[in-house]
């Protein structure tokens, strides 16, 4: 399907909040900084992406959206954040 619906959309806000949910405060102690630099720049496009959806922009939506989660599976790839969920990071359970 080459269509951003809103039922997409509304999927992966919701993926994408369960992720920094479970990210959140999870941060590894000795790389404390770093883990916080990427939790912000994941929230800071999750605010953006709802600010999109919000004036009716979908496909900024949807690309702000797909940012954030960039940001947090990178940062639980890198064990930044102790996370174990396969589904909402490409992390071993």
């Amino acid at each position: 399907m080459d269509r951003i619906t809103d039922e997409k959309l509304k999927r992966y806000f919701s993926v994408t909040e369960k992720a920094l949910k479970m990210a959140e405060g999870r941060f590894d102690p000795e790389r404390r900084k770093e883990a916080e630099d990427f939790f912000d720049m994941a929230s800071r496009y999750f605010s953006d992406a709802g600010h999109f959806r919000s004036k009716g922009d979908k496909v900024t939506a949807f690309a702000a959206l797909n940012y954030a989660h960039g940001w947090l599976d990178a940062g639980a790839r890198i064990g930044l954040f102790k996370v174990k969920d396969s589904k909402l990071f490409t992390v071993d359970e």
